[in-house]
């Protein structure tokens, strides 16, 4: 169901309002890299700070500028089971290709919670659900066992966002899933590595500023031509580090700033990056691009 590249779009703000009009073209300049799909409303558009009616719609312009030229899916998840269920529903009334549910954040549960808050959602929805496992935001990992029994119990839970930064992870998750569900990384920096072990994609963050050659890594790499998706990865791998110099999306936004994509703002408690890590990015996008 899910595979290739997504963005994971930044949400644009001028005057801390959302800027629809810039948001437009930064799915324009996706569909033009050649991106597979698009995540609105993800950890990179900063949604814990967007209101539920902006949420809807950032949904509605993504689904109406993409115009089925690609896969849109919406982050819905909530460490509270209702609040997801209420999302996942509105973003399935809205008509998005599927749903971006996060692990549960703050409440720590155990592994038969996060089995029960997941087939829970599942069972409300029609939607394709992606999980998406990132203990270092969550303070709580799904599990390998415990997506092999939601893959299991609910037809919707198709694939899954693995951002624990284990290789290992992926490649014991590719071993024991059907290769139906598809594993996605979730670092742009080891999009490579978990291609490798038995990944199929990547929710980029990258690629809200460089489409064209996240997709060409992806795509080198599943065409079997591992020579080249290996040396864009070592170009790559200074941005990939240095998109995270501060925390997502600030890096993300301040580089398309400099492109005049959009403002480089964030809302609090995020805010702007440092001088000195603005220098250190400035020199990396430059090397790149020369």
């Amino acid at each position: 169901m899910f595979h290739g590249t997504y963005t994971a779009l930044v949400t644009p703000f001028r005057d801390q309002r959302v800027d629809y009009d810039a948001l437009e073209k930064l799915v324009d300049a996706q569909i033009a890299g050649g991106v597979d799909g698009l995540v609105a409303n993800g950890t990179t558009a900063e949604s814990p700070t967007l209101t539920h009616e902006e949420r809807d719609e950032i949904i509605r312009v993504v689904i109406r500028r993409a115009s089925k030229r690609c896969k849109v899916l919406a982050g819905t998840g909530s460490n509270s089971t209702e609040h997801a269920i209420a999302a996942t529903r509105d973003a399935e009334k809205l008509g998005v290709d599927g749903a971006l549910i996060v692990a549960p954040y703050y409440n720590k549960p155990s592994q038969e919670g996060l089995f029960r808050h997941f087939t829970t959602i599942a069972r409300a929805t029609k939607l394709p659900i992606m999980l998406y496992n990132i203990p270092g935001r969550c303070a709580v990992d799904i599990n390998a066992d415990t997506v092999e029994r939601l893959a299991r119990a609910c037809g919707n839970i198709v694939s899954i966002k693995e951002a624990s930064g284990s290789v290992e992870r992926v490649g014991e998750l590719r071993r024991r899933l059907p290769e139906s569900f598809t594993i996605l990384s979730g670092d742009d920096g080891l999009t490579l590595p978990f291609l490798a072990v038995g990944a199929i994609g990547v929710v980029s963050v990258a690629s809200n500023i460089f489409p064209a050659e996240v997709s060409a890594l992806v795509r080198a790499f599943r065409s079997g031509d591992h020579m080249t998706a290996r040396q864009m990865h070592a170009r790559m791998l200074p941005l990939f580090r240095d998109l995270f110099v501060e925390p997502n999306p600030v890096p993300a936004k301040t580089a398309l700033s400099w492109r005049g994509a959009m403002s480089a703002e964030v809302r609090l408690p995020l805010c702007e990056m440092s001088s000195e890590n603005q220098a250190r990015l400035r020199r990396t996008l430059e090397e790149f691009e020369t």
